[in-house]
């Protein structure tokens, strides 16, 4: 996932990403657990993800915006385990679909300065930022993404093409496979009665994939006309 801000807005881009603690052996047979609390040396991951980026902008027009000095400095690769995954998710979902700064933080626009609220990292303390106008709005405008860029991709077994193997790999350590609704079974009322020869067989009852009760057949929705009102 793509962040690109401080809490007081300021220009600082990074990436969060959520790793299995393991992984599947060359024969995809075998699930190989990441050691304890240890899964990858951080320093030599650092290395490693300056010289793909670089290699991967070399291939666009953005590779010369960027000041040579970037590629020779030492780049930060933080990597903890996070349990189950859930703190994490928790973490990263206050991101992935709000902007930088809500309308809630905000306290005051006087004098033509906007005034908002912050919480710092350090002390956990809420501080307040108070920036002119056209610092605010340039602060803010350089954290909307470019038309065409994607916040959140998927990769490996969590990618939308492989959600079969997902599901086996779940299945393979004991987890649960999601549950499926059944398909719908159409109602008494709309079946066509010619084209039944003797009693209607009984059909198992459609079930609730969360809750397991059975459904019950209210109604069927249709379309609303999209022609004008008539006078």
């Amino acid at each position: 996932m793509l962040h690109t801000w401080t809490r007081d807005l300021r220009y600082h881009p990074h990436v969060h990403y959520l790793v299995p603690g393991g992984a599947l052996s060359c024969d995809g047979q075998t699930w190989l657990s990441a050691r304890g609390g240890f899964f990858l040396p951080v320093r030599p991951l650092g290395i490693l993800f300056r010289a793909k980026l670089r290699d991967g902008l070399r291939k666009t027009s953005w590779f010369e915006r960027v000041p040579a000095k970037v590629w020779r400095q030492a780049w930060v690769v933080h990597c903890q385990p996070v349990g189950n995954g859930l703190p994490a998710l928790k973490h990263l979902a206050r991101y992935v679909l709000r902007v930088a700064l809500s309308n809630q933080r905000i306290q005051r626009v006087v004098n033509d300065q906007v005034t908002f609220s912050y919480q710092d990292a350090d002390s956990g303390e809420t501080r307040l930022c108070t920036l002119a106008a056209e610092e605010f709005i340039r602060r803010f405008l350089q954290h909307i993404l470019p038309k065409g860029w994607v916040k959140v991709r998927y990769y490996g077994f969590f990618s939308p093409g492989q959600r079969q193997r997902l599901d086996e790999l779940r299945q393979r350590l004991g987890g649960l496979q999601a549950a499926k609704c059944p398909p719908p079974i159409e109602p008494l009322e709309t079946r066509d009665p010619a084209a039944a020869d003797g009693p209607m067989p009984a059909q198992p009852p459609v079930r609730c994939p969360i809750c397991g009760e059975a459904l019950q057949w209210v109604q069927r929705l249709r379309p609303g006309g999209r022609s004008p009102p008539r006078a």
